[in-house]
């Protein structure tokens, strides 16, 4: 896909205030720092995910990050959606969409079994998008978390 291009730790300056951007959207209570240090690793490699500029390569209007995992259920490589944020001021121009179907063609082409993410319950419009993207919810399952 042309819009979708593999971030490197080049991109770190076009990527965190996009990160800052999505985070205050969302009401996430994070900062610079958090943010620097959540995103550099994955843009300098680490195997544990990765982070694809939306649009241009020079002018990104979004990004997409992905992390990986291993699940016994599906059979192999998981991966997980988890953050898609496209400009406020291009949304609905169906780059979103663009960039999971382009997303999830790569990884299931490098054998990745299952594409999962997580949504507000209470965020119709989200809910709408995900589905058109053939994301489902799993019957008598929710995603739960631990803080460590």
């Amino acid at each position: 896909m042309k819009s979708l291009h593999l971030a490197t730790a080049e991109d770190a300056a076009r990527i965190l205030p996009m990160v800052a951007s999505f985070h205050a959207e969302r009401g996430f209570d994070t900062d610079a720092a958090h943010h620097e240090a959540a995103i550099l690793p994955l843009l300098e490699g680490s195997p544990h995910g990765a982070i694809w500029l939306i649009g241009p390569r020079m002018a990104p209007v979004g990004y997409i990050v992905v992390t990986f995992g291993w699940s016994v259920e599906f059979g192999g490589l998981d991966a997980i959606v988890d953050e898609i944020y496209v400009r406020s001021a291009v949304r609905g121009r169906g780059m979103g969409s663009d960039a999971l179907e382009g997303i999830s063609k790569a990884l299931r082409e490098a054998g990745v079994r299952a594409l999962h993410l997580e949504v507000d319950r209470s965020d119709g419009r989200l809910h709408s998008f995900y589905t058109r993207a053939r994301f489902h919810m799993r019957e008598n399952y929710a995603f739960m978390s631990r803080l460590l």
